[in-house]
């Protein structure tokens, strides 16, 4: 069978001579030395001021929430993962959908001030399959209404706009690292921001709110990396470079083949990580009638992201159209390292035939 993805796992005994160094210590969470080095680790990877590692990638979102004394109106992206939205209604406020661009496939820009109020303080954008939003014109529309900005940057591990990590902008960005994505901690996820005074914030709240053993400095909820997922993390960085070059060589195949459907747009100035594969179809019955087509032969794409945020029923969302129509029009196929040549050729052939 051929999955939507595959995790990329490094050798065992790889991964097996860094746990044992918690092993040695008997020091399994509470920051210990592992999630200490790879933070440092990925520092310098993505030339980033500071991070800080969480055990997944939703945490973080509904503590940048929190660390921002949010409340009232966050405008989002209704064209994202679901913890985009439902982080911003665990915390109390309420989810202000805009449309989105239909080739860049990120929150329209052009389109946020028309949906600002006395009740809003936050834009919550999604750079979606790792395309940046227009952070410019955003951090232009957030200074002139002093609000706040948010980035779920869950798939922009390695993504640079203008020779700048795209973790840099905004007042916080977010990661995950879940197994499913391009770096991965089995299970985790990762805050940045270049404010030292709010990166202190962000951290006590990930962390209880400790200030050492015996006090405390805020509210804070156990957000923490544990070592096993760091050890992870440490044998999986090593291999960035041939998991990134594997995907693109797919993507690039990808891209020969598919002749007949659109491909996402990536912004100008941008250097993409390669982190997924999705292809637009004129319609939901075309898209369909090919998924039917490719799981009888045991290839698994994923409908991603579907459906519409706007309609999920704990929300109050007004009808975007381009949102709506992309979100029944797209299709994620197989993409991950070790993906073979002929297992491409095999998913366009079910693809070409059907549509």
């Amino acid at each position: 069978m051929i999955h939507v993805t595959r995790t990329f796992l490094p050798p065992q005994a790889e991964y097996q001579k860094i746990l044992k160094r918690a092993w040695n210590t008997g020091w399994m969470t509470n920051r210990g030395v592992l999630v200490q080095e790879l933070e440092d680790k990925l520092k310098k990877y993505l030339n980033v001021p500071n991070i800080i590692a969480t055990t997944n990638g939703t945490l973080p979102l509904q503590i940048a929430i929190k660390a921002l004394g949010l409340a009232g109106e966050i405008i989002t992206t209704p064209f994202s993962y679901v913890a985009t939205t439902s982080s911003i209604v665990w915390e109390g406020c309420k989810p202000v959908f805009v449309d989105i661009h239909p080739e860049y496939l990120t929150i329209d820009e052009t389109k946020i001030e028309a949906a600002i109020t006395s009740q809003t303080t936050a834009i919550l954008a999604t750079h979606v399959f790792g395309n940046p939003c227009a952070v410019e014109e955003i951090e232009v529309i957030a200074q002139k209404h002093n609000l706040k900005v948010i980035y779920d940057a869950a798939h922009c591990f390695g993504v640079t706009y203008k020779g700048k990590s795209i973790f840099e902008f905004g007042d916080v960005s977010t990661c995950s690292f879940h197994a499913t994505k391009l770096f991965h901690t089995g299970e985790g996820g990762a805050l940045f921001t270049k404010n030292e005074e709010l990166h202190n914030t962000l951290f006590y709240h990930h962390n209880f709110g400790h200030k050492g053993k015996e006090s405390f400095q805020g509210l804070g909820i156990n957000a923490k990396m544990s070592e096993l997922q760091a050890a992870m993390g440490l044998a999986v960085l090593p291999y960035m470079q041939k998991i990134i070059s594997d995907r693109e060589k797919n993507i690039a195949q990808y891209k020969a083949e598919l002749t007949d459907l659109q491909f996402l747009k990536i912004r100008p100035n941008t250097h993409w990580n390669s982190a997924y594969m999705p292809v637009l179809f004129e319609t939901e019955k075309s898209l369909i009638k090919t998924i039917k087509q490719l799981n009888n032969e045991g290839v698994f794409p994923r409908r991603y992201f579907y459906p519409s945020l706007n309609t999920i029923p704990y929300v109050e969302g007004k009808k975007l159209t381009i949102a709506e129509s992309i979100s029944k029009r797209i299709l994620c196929v197989p993409l991950y390292s070790g993906l073979k040549k002929s297992e491409i050729d095999k998913i366009v052939h079910l693809i070409n035939t059907s549509i």
